[in-house]
């Protein structure tokens, strides 16, 4: 699968995030700090290549984090797992919990996710990215071929 990136094709790894959710946000932010090589490009769940996205990934809960990398998508704690596996720093050891069987992992992203509005907030509307950042963000409009 191939995502038009601000009308260029890109080959990265696309984080979809409900881009209302603080709790989301900030793991954004969090990933971005982390990626220097800009590896990942981020897309709200909300936005229309958000959207189109999801039906192609065939996902049928859309209150998760997906990575849609190499053609294949993953969700909630597999998700983020991966996601950690590409980060710098000590990230990467995190990726022996998926080890752990996932309907085990899944339980607690789902407690959190449950909880995360009541516990970080929300936002009025989706993230904008800066202008440094832009590049990262796929474009709302963007075909996906």
């Amino acid at each position: 699968m191939h995502v038009v990136t601000n009308g260029q094709a890109a080959d990265h790894p696309v984080i979809l995030f409900d881009g209302v959710c603080n709790l989301c946000n900030a793991a954004v932010n969090f990933i971005i700090d982390r990626d220097p090589e800009a590896v990942f490009r981020f897309a709200p769940l909300q936005s229309d290549v958000g959207q189109r996205l999801v039906r192609a990934c065939g996902m049928l809960d859309e209150d998760t984090i997906i990575l849609v990398e190499g053609g294949r998508c993953f969700d909630r704690s597999t998700a983020a797992l991966r996601i950690a596996q590409r980060l710098g720093g000590g990230w990467p050891l995190l990726s022996v919990f998926l080890a752990v069987p996932a309907p085990l992992r899944d339980a607690v992203y789902r407690f959190i996710a449950r909880h995360r509005f009541d516990w970080f907030g929300t936002r009025d509307s989706c993230r904008m990215p800066t202008p440094d950042l832009k590049s990262r963000f796929l474009a709302y409009d963007a075909p996906i071929v």
